[in-house]
């Protein structure tokens, strides 16, 4: 359960008295063994960050699973990408949740439409709390009035939502009002929403409203003159707003004199469904009136005649109203962060610091802040407005920034032993017998998965569509323990990256076909969207993989340089490989490791020399190391010594020696031949001088060079074999196998108490490679073995 930061040790200080401090004007629930306040939502309201409330109704008994799953992903992602901090209200398993963690949402989400999951308002909170105490731990999803008293207890103070509740159709007589209308009474919270749905008694509505003292105002949304209230699926009504705002700052304007008055009732404000997705009001009239008379025919009434008439709707206009019901959620949402957005910042400039305040108790819930004037002895900086779109600095090893897909492995199984080598090979413009595998992968997800089984503290940037894929791939990596705070879900256009590879009969690519679209994007703002997430982190490294657009990856490559990160950077295919070498923008050194495979080392060497991309300084440097011309007879000899002919007369070590000036360690991964290192020894390195090292190491003794390049003494060049030969009948899948070896030797270069050169992790990458070779998974979970040897 939620404590917040000096509520234990305050309480023991000021024993003796009625208050004690906590910050800010924030109501915060530390008493109630029924409500969970999340960690980042917690940090948020103790650093006065902007949060936003979201309802859970929408999820448990609007939208069907598992596109809720997606929606539920893409609206928290929606609040984050605007600036502020989402905080999903519901009840999971009889406690109350105020910001869930994402395994916790998709689980109440795929609970819904199921009849012991419940739909809570005010009423309902103490009921299904009580019922867990007595062992019926119950899952449900809260109203906009549930929603408004449970974030009113938190301290949050915006609310946004698809539609409201309000006055039925006859609610003069059968005083059927939603509980919605009654809590804006009586919550200090302000309430974004589209109007209340149509088929509701607007003008009744607004004059209940009225009475119980809302202030309510229409967002006029490019209009001038009279602004009418919206009515959900349409963007007039016919009934005037009572008053119209212009825009956010407004709104947040009104919050501000409401919270400081002060007054007990909260706000409501319209903002009217997009355009493009509006439905004309004489359409919506027509299905309406029809629905309300089916209602009535088959008695839905009370709680039974919102959903009642909801389903015929939607039964009456297809999928007209669910794309609008979606795209007015989405519209509510980015309006309603912006409006909390606004709010932080007038509260910033009002007080200019966060304030120790003194709180009086007021029930078992909760603590009400009493504002006092601003105190010079104690206080604490707030960071400036332009921050409030990063979350807190948290400490994290690693960040890998890379590809979430769902994978197919396609292993060629002809019907009878292959005489030949050629009836190894599936054969083209025909359907193949195949055994077929799906798994989770991406080159991102991956090594991410590898770092979590050896113990890093890891977070994984990534992204996936609102489709069934996406929901999928979000599932299980839940089910691996992989925290999914940073996996944004995008447009519903957009397709969650897939992987089909396509092997022979030893388990060999022959082919591979992968759709990363999804990533590829270069129309989303990085600083907001990704940088943010860097900073907040502020990791010892970097993963990148080449699956981002050029530009993209060079945003998040100079990102993590400016925040003193190290980056390692995986090509991931032959093309894509080219992608760090696409402009002469290659800054001297930002990558610290890259692990190539031999043909994507030659197409990055070929693609460095097309852009011209050279240093003159490394050229002198390599000839007084003695390799005058890499591609000479000479140099081949010297090469073989430590290498072999093999690998030299396929220019696999010279490709890598003509990339070191701006790689300084490659380690290209060459299947059963091995691994090939070859690095850069800057001055103090022992394999400067140990004569163990010597077959290895080429020393510039002239160091006439070494200050241009930064101390650079020698280059080592080491043909590691591979650990073991594994026989064809144990190779399961081949995929995974390069991710698990750079996942492995990015834990140990973070793990190790003292500093270790990475040829001492090589044999340990290789024998967890061998493990996911052997493995259905793209990512054997059996290399946690291993984390005692790193």
């Amino acid at each position: 359960m939620f404590r917040p930061r000096y509520c234990t040790q305050a309480i023991k200080r000021y024993a003796n008295l009625d208050v004690f401090p906590c910050l800010s004007q924030r109501t915060i629930s530390t008493k109630s063994a029924f409500i969970n306040v999340s960690e980042e939502v917690q940090h948020a309201l103790e650093t006065n960050k902007p949060v936003v409330a979201l309802e859970t109704t929408i999820y448990t008994h609007g939208f069907p699973y598992p596109g809720n799953v997606a929606l539920a992903s893409h609206l928290e992602s929606v609040v984050r990408v605007n600036g502020g901090v989402p905080a999903t209200i519901g009840v999971l398993h009889g406690t109350v949740k105020v910001g869930f963690q994402p395994e916790e949402l998709i689980e109440l989400t795929s609970s819904s439409r199921k009849p012991e999951t419940r739909k809570l308002s005010r009423r309902d909170l103490s009921t299904i709390c009580g019922q867990g105490i007595v062992g019926r731990k119950l899952n449900g999803g809260t109203t906009v009035a549930g929603t408004m008293s449970l974030a009113h207890l938190a301290g949050i103070k915006v609310l946004a939502t698809g539609g409201l509740g309000g006055v039925h159709q006859g609610g003069e007589d059968s005083m059927d009002i939603s509980a919605d209308l009654g809590e804006l009474g009586r919550t200090p919270v302000a309430v974004i929403s589209s109007g209340c749905k149509s088929f509701l008694d607007i003008p009744r509505t607004l004059e209940y409203l009225e009475s119980q003292g809302v202030g309510v105002a229409t967002f006029a949304d490019g209009r001038v003159g009279c602004v009418e209230f919206p009515a959900f699926w349409t963007r007039n009504s016919g009934v005037p707003s009572p008053s119209t705002i212009q825009n956010e700052m407004e709104a947040a304007a009104i919050i501000y004199a409401q919270i400081n008055l002060p007054l007990s009732s909260g706000l409501l404000f319209a903002n009217p469904i997009p355009i493009e997705h509006s439905i004309p009001r004489s359409e919506m009239d027509a299905v309406v009136a029809k629905a309300i008379h089916e209602a009535q025919q088959y008695g839905a009434s009370g709680r039974d005649n919102t959903p009642f008439i909801l389903k015929r709707i939607n039964d009456l206009t297809g999928d007209i109203t669910v794309i609008a019901n979606r795209a007015l959620v989405e519209a509510n949402v980015i309006r309603g962060t912006k409006v909390a957005v606004e709010l932080a910042k007038l509260e910033l400039n009002r007080y200019g610091t966060l304030q120790l305040n003194r709180l009086h108790r007021t029930n078992s819930l909760g603590l009400i802040a009493k504002p006092e004037k601003p105190s010079k002895a104690k206080c604490y900086n707030l960071p400036s407005a332009k921050h409030f779109a990063s979350s807190a600095v948290e400490d994290v090893d690693i960040l890998v920034a890379g590809s979430l897909a769902i994978d197919l492995s396609c292993d060629y199984t002809p019907s009878s032993t292959p005489k030949l080598e050629a009836s190894l090979t599936p054969q083209l413009y025909t359907s193949n017998p195949a055994k077929i595998m799906p798994s989770l992968g991406g080159v991102g997800q991956n090594v991410a998965a590898a770092l979590h089984y050896l113990g890093v503290s890891v977070r994984l940037c990534s992204a996936i569509g609102a489709d069934a894929a996406g929901t999928v791939a979000l599932q299980m990596l839940v089910d691996r323990g992989l925290r999914t705070s940073e996996i944004l879900t995008t447009s519903k256009s957009s397709r969650t990256a897939q992987y089909i590879s396509f092997n022979d009969v030893k388990k060999d690519l022959v082919m591979a076909m992968a759709d990363m679209s999804l990533l590829e994007n270069d129309n989303c703002n990085f600083k907001v969207l990704w940088g943010s997430r860097l900073k907040r982190y502020k990791p010892k490294w970097l993963v990148v993989d080449a699956n981002w657009s050029p530009s993209i990856m060079h945003d998040w490559i100079h990102a993590a340089k400016d925040l003193g990160a190290k980056i390692a950077f995986e090509p991931v295919s032959i093309e894509k490989s080219k992608r760090l070498f696409s402009s002469s923008d290659i800054p001297y050194n930002y990558i610290d490791l890259a692990t190539p495979n031999e043909l994507e080392l030659e197409a990055m060497c070929d693609q460095a020399h097309r852009q011209s991309i050279r240093s003159t300084e490394w050229r002198q440097f390599m000839v007084e190391c003695g390799l005058v011309n890499l591609r000479s007879e000479e140099s081949d000899e010297k090469l073989s010594s430590c290498t072999s002919l093999s690998l030299v007369g396929r220019s696999i070590p010279q490709n890598a020696l003509e990339l070191l000036p701006f790689i300084p360690c490659i380690l290209t991964k060459l299947g059963p031949e091995g691994v090939l290192l070859t690095e850069v020894l800057r001055s103090g390195d022992e394999r400067l001088t140990s004569p163990s090292f010597a077959p290895y190491t080429w020393r510039n003794d002239e160091k006439s060079t070494a200050k241009s390049l930064d101390a650079i003494e020698g280059i080592y060049v080491r043909l590691f074999p591979a650990a073991q030969e594994v026989p064809e009948k144990e190779i399961i899948s081949v995929n995974g196998v390069g991710d698990t070896f750079l996942g492995i030797i990015m834990a140990g270069l973070v793990t190790r108490e003292r500093a270790k050169r990475i040829e001492d992790l090589i044999l340990i990458a290789q024998q967890g490679s061998v493990m996911t070779l052997k493995s259905k998974e793209s990512i054997s979970p059996g290399i946690s073995a291993l984390r005692s040897l790193l």
